[in-house]
């Protein structure tokens, strides 16, 4: 999750959907049509080929890039950057080391950037000829450089790149003392994910490449980064110092990440620590420790070991705008997961089985993005089932996935473009088409496979499939042929008739919601049934309806309440939240619920309280579909209230809720 420069939620089901009125949304529903899905089709049965002398080479099939992948592919990275608070910037040099996929047919490189400021770039140590082209959205300022006589294949070339980052940079952000916890120091963290990696550096954006990395990291404070640490080569510059991170196993560029600041560390695990500001350190040792080893050990089991060495999480401060981020070795998660009660620490669970999927094992590109979010969703249940104690709670959890997988359908159009799991991404910056639907719609066809085949079959295809694919990246129909291929064993014959049946081209091609499941309601029913008694006005409610409930199960209530054909008066609304205590909750997920609840009411009692909230959690999940209610009842104080916190959100979420409040073209 997601995710976006800074978008993504876990991504959610991290993520609202975005706004179907936003301009990227109305063009893409007015063009969605069959031929869209038979072009995506056959895109990738076929790939897609850059320049004449391409013989024997991968095709170029992510049309998010503008890099020649196809021709050079990169094998390493080394950064060499320095944190500069003062301009509020990343500067220094990162060397690409890119192998030749072609016998000196290519005579350039060609890399992606987006508002980077390059002052040089060697070739082999020597200085190179280089231009960056014209800028055309969405995919940024390719850097071209030439390779007078190419190279023979499998040859590695190496291109230092001299740069600075710019104010114009979407995969950072810059805060201030004033706006971190104890006040003591400045604060910095990236978000890279979809294509904003080209944003801090010129390098293959694109999922479908992997790197291993060399972090060399000079700051002030404290740095995080998507590595394993090297503590013995740690260098006093100072007042500055170098801090140095390794990370062997290949990433995507997606997945580079930093962050520096005033930053505490406690072990939450034998293999597990967490990072936060030092006011926030007690409270959030306190909320993951005795779960992180639970976690890596139940994952461990559904799929195969853990291949990262250390599994870390970075609490940030609340502007970063999802869930979680899968950053290698340190997820990168939202405060709102810290609510002193453990009920939020399930976006855990998702981000670690993005070690998995996503992580070493990757959709090629952003239109195969279900195959990272609908596994995760899938793996992040059978986490919690086997944690929690059963099946019921992995029905459970996909009960409340539905819900939000309803939502952002009805939001979209049920047939908008953004509903199929594959979606063409020509043109189209990911950033606009990230939604829930990858997440559920793709989790309910990696289940309907698990059905379909039976548990103990399906088990074992897990790890085949992760196993097949590590370090390497898929598009769906590779996902397929690799189902196909596992089940055509002589063991599997019974099955034959069942997996001929699988309706590929509908699943991956379809709008609208997927075929629903029968879910096991066993701990829904008491939230359906409270709700239920909310219909009547008489109705009087106690703290003790919900005294002994998970937080999730509160949730689904809620969610219940906020399907009423007939809203709450405004008495009833006053009196949930009170009673329950959900207007002074310090769980955003009940507060942020409630107050749909309250704005549906027209209790505009509560308006204030949606502002104050938004003031305080930058997590995209709650800010966008808070801003599109409070819009719907109080329009003066939703723009009043943006206006107060615009630089408190990151960019990316920033340019989200501005589409969504139809000011977008103001900014």
């Amino acid at each position: 999750m997601w995710g976006r420069g800074l978008l993504r939620g876990a991504k959610f089901a991290q993520l609202s959907s975005p706004s179907p009125s936003s301009p990227s949304s109305r063009s893409l529903l007015s063009a969605a049509s069959t031929a869209s899905s038979n072009l995506l089709s056959s895109q990738y049965q076929r790939g897609r080929w850059f320049g004449s002398s391409t013989a024997n080479m991968a095709p170029i099939r992510d049309p998010n890039t503008l890099s020649n992948y196809d021709a050079w592919r990169t094998r390493h990275t080394t950064a060499n950057l320095k944190i500069d608070f003062t301009d509020k910037c990343l500067r220094g040099s990162v060397i690409l080391e890119l192998e030749s996929q072609t016998d000196k047919a290519s005579k350039e490189i060609i890399l992606d950037s987006s508002y980077v400021a390059v002052n040089s770039i060697k070739l082999n140590s020597a200085p190179s000829t280089w231009e960056t082209k014209a800028r055309t959205e969405p995919n940024g300022s390719p850097v071209h450089i030439a390779v007078p006589e190419g190279a023979t294949k499998g040859e590695v070339v190496k291109v230092e790149i001299e740069l600075a980052t710019t104010d114009k940079c979407t995969a950072l952000q810059w805060l201030t003392p004033a706006q971190t916890s104890n006040k003591a120091a400045p604060f910095m963290f990236s978000q890279c994910q979809a294509i904003h990696a080209r944003s801090l550096f010129p390098c293959q954006d694109t999922p479908d490449v992997k790197s291993t990395y060399d972090f060399n990291i000079t700051s002030p404070y404290v740095v995080v980064a998507s590595g394993v640490p090297v503590p013995d080569e740690t260098k006093d510059l100072g007042e500055e110092k170098l801090y140095k991170f390794q990370q062997k196993v290949p990433i995507p560029s997606y997945l580079f990440a930093l962050s520096s600041g005033d930053i505490a560390s406690a072990p939450v695990g034998k293999r597990s620590c967490v990072c936060t500001g030092p006011n926030e350190l007690k409270e959030s040792q306190w909320e993951l420790e005795g779960d992180m080893d639970k976690f890596l050990e139940a994952a461990e089991k559904i799929v195969f070991p853990y291949r990262w060495g250390e599994y870390n999480v970075l609490v940030l401060p609340p502007s970063f705008p999802y869930g979680g981020m899968e950053n290698p070795i340190f997820t990168f998660a939202t405060p709102t997961i810290i609510s002193g009660d453990k009920q939020n620490i399930d976006v855990i669970a998702h981000e670690l089985a993005h070690s998995w999927s996503g992580n070493l094992v990757t959709s090629c590109s952003w239109e195969h993005f279900w195959l990272n979010e609908g596994w995760t969703m899938y793996l992040e249940r059978r986490i919690l089932a086997s944690i929690h104690g059963g099946d019921a709670h992995f029905d459970f959890s996909a009960i409340r996935g539905w819900k939000a997988l309803e939502e952002a359908i009805k939001e979209y159009g049920e047939d908008h473009e953004f509903t199929k799991l594959c979606i063409s991404h020509k043109g189209i910056d990911p950033d606009d088409a990230f939604s829930t639907v990858p997440y559920e719609k793709g989790f309910h066809f990696v289940w309907s496979l698990d059905r379909l085949v039976g548990r103990e079959n399906f088990d074992k295809f897990i790890p085949y499939y992760f196993g097949k694919w590590s370090n390497k990246s898929l598009d769906s129909y590779e996902f397929k042929n690799t189902f196909l291929e596992f089940f055509s064993a002589p063991e599997y014959s019974d099955l034959k008739d069942k997996i001929a049946s699988i309706d590929w081209e509908g699943r991956f091609h379809s709008t609208g919601l997927p075929p629903k499941p029968e879910f096991d309601t066993s701990l829904a029913d008491v939230c359906y049934e409270l709700a239920e008694k909310w219909k009547s006005k008489d109705f009087t409610p106690s703290p003790s309806d919900v005294s002994s409930w998970t937080g999730n199960q509160i949730l689904v209530f809620l969610n219940a309440v906020q399907d009423f054909e007939q809203p709450l008066t405004v008495e009833q609304s006053q009196a949930l939240g009170k009673a329950y205590g959900l207007s002074e909750s310090k769980n955003a997920e009940l507060k942020a619920a409630y107050f749909h609840i309250a704005m549906r009411s027209k209790d505009t009692s509560a308006y204030q309280g949606v502002a104050d909230l938004l003031g305080d959690v930058g997590r995209m999940k709650f800010v966008r579909p808070l801003f599109r209610g409070l819009n719907k009842v109080d329009r003066e104080l939703a723009l009043k209230t943006f206006e107060k916190n615009r630089e408190f959100y990151h960019p990316i979420c920033r340019q989200m809720v501005e589409k969504d409040l139809g000011v977008a073209a103001a900014a």
